[in-house]
């Protein structure tokens, strides 16, 4: 496994993934409850990060999530998250979550936001981040 610099470690593929979204995940309106957004957001956090730290990771806070344009039920929510930030122990990742219309392939930005993850050992106390590719492992 080889080690690189915190740039070339910043240059790795982002983590993608799409939910479909369900009535049981909508609120009154029939759209994606803010909740269940939140919680999509976190776990694609979840996952560039622990790609990036390649240990167990937790997040520590969000930061600046914002809800632009409702998804509704029946419609994708692609999540695409990656690291822009690597400190000793944390990391921050930005989240974008973008709405797709299946039946005519509409797309548009939904909601967006930035979440610190912090690198923990096997106790829960945070441990330094190692960096390397994804590709690497």
């Amino acid at each position: 496994m080889a080690n690189m610099s915190p740039e070339a470690a910043l240059q790795s593929e982002p983590v993608r993934f799409v939910e479909l979204v369900f009535p049981d995940q909508a609120n009154h309106y029939g759209t994606l409850f803010g909740g269940n957004a939140l919680s999509l957001m976190g776990k694609a956090a979840f996952v560039a990060a622990t790609r990036h730290a390649r240990c167990a990771v937790v997040m520590a806070s969000t930061d600046h999530v914002q809800f632009e344009t409702p998804v509704q039920v029946g419609e994708l929510a692609e999540l695409t998250s990656w690291v822009s930030r690597i400190g000793r122990s944390s990391m921050t990742v930005n989240v974008e979550v973008t709405a797709e219309t299946l039946v005519t392939g509409q797309r548009r930005r939904a909601m967006h936001g930035s979440f610190e993850m912090i690198a923990v050992d096997d106790s829960g106390r945070p441990r330094g981040v190692h960096l390397f590719s994804p590709r690497d492992v």
